[in-house]
């Protein structure tokens, strides 16, 4: 691994990389379970409910991804399936709270452990990045509501351009913006499919986060503070 301490741009995935995306989307979501009274309604635990629509959600994240589905579809069809699951159909109930999460959940402040730590030791070393597949409005909140964006030269979300990862197109959009080259660019994201493959499918370097997954060949790590012993 010490080639990547040649690099010079560092691009982070934000979801599960950065942001703790379980932690404050569970939050969130536990604190409308209980406005919405959806015991009572759906007849069912938060513990199930959560189960139920974590699955939907990254079934159509990835649908997403293939470009199966839009963003509109998907933000409908996440909490449409769940409430769908336990026999619950009132539209405007599940498109309330639909919005409301998206109000709320953005600006949950859980950061994976060590993340700003290791982010301050890898600004001073290296051109930092983000590209993230998430939606515009809410990854900005995250930013600005954590105070992640000043790490940052340059913040790539999908949203705003015309391409997804694992998409070449957004990996060469990034390149651009950067100023930089392939050869110097390393993408750090806990997706195999959408940042480590999509990465190295552009020509780049890539560090897979992964905690409970260490079976992976490649560079890997399982907390973001042993990117100080790699770069």
């Amino acid at each position: 691994m010490v080639h990547l301490k040649e690099k010079k741009h560092l691009f982070f995935d934000l979801d599960n990389t950065l942001w703790d995306f379980e932690t404050n989307s569970t939050a969130a979501l536990s604190q409308l379970f209980d406005h919405y009274q959806l015991r009572e309604k759906l007849g069912t635990s938060l513990e199930e409910f959560l189960r139920i629509y974590y699955q939907n959600n990254l079934q159509l994240w990835q649908q997403l991804s293939r470009r199966e589905i839009t963003k509109t579809q998907l933000r409908h069809k996440r909490f449409d399936q769940t409430f769908r699951t336990f026999g619950h159909v009132t539209e405007t109930e599940y498109i309330s709270f639909s919005e409301d999460y998206l109000q709320l959940a953005p600006r949950g402040t859980a950061l994976l452990k060590d993340c700003k730590s290791t982010l301050t030791y890898l600004q001073k070393k290296y051109q930092l990045h983000l590209i993230t597949n998430g939606f515009a409005e809410t990854q900005h909140i995250k930013l600005d509501t954590c105070g992640l964006r000043p790490f940052f030269k340059g913040i790539i979300i999908s949203d705003e351009h015309r391409y997804l990862k694992p998409e070449p197109e957004i990996f060469r959009i990034a390149e651009d913006l950067a100023g930089a080259e392939a050869s110097d660019c390393v993408m750090i994201g806990d997706s195999l499919e959408n940042d480590i493959n999509g990465a190295k499918n552009a020509g780049w370097e890539a560090v897979y986060f992964s905690p409970s997954d260490r079976s992976f060949s490649g560079h890997c790590i399982s907390a973001l503070s042993e990117l100080l012993m790699i770069f």
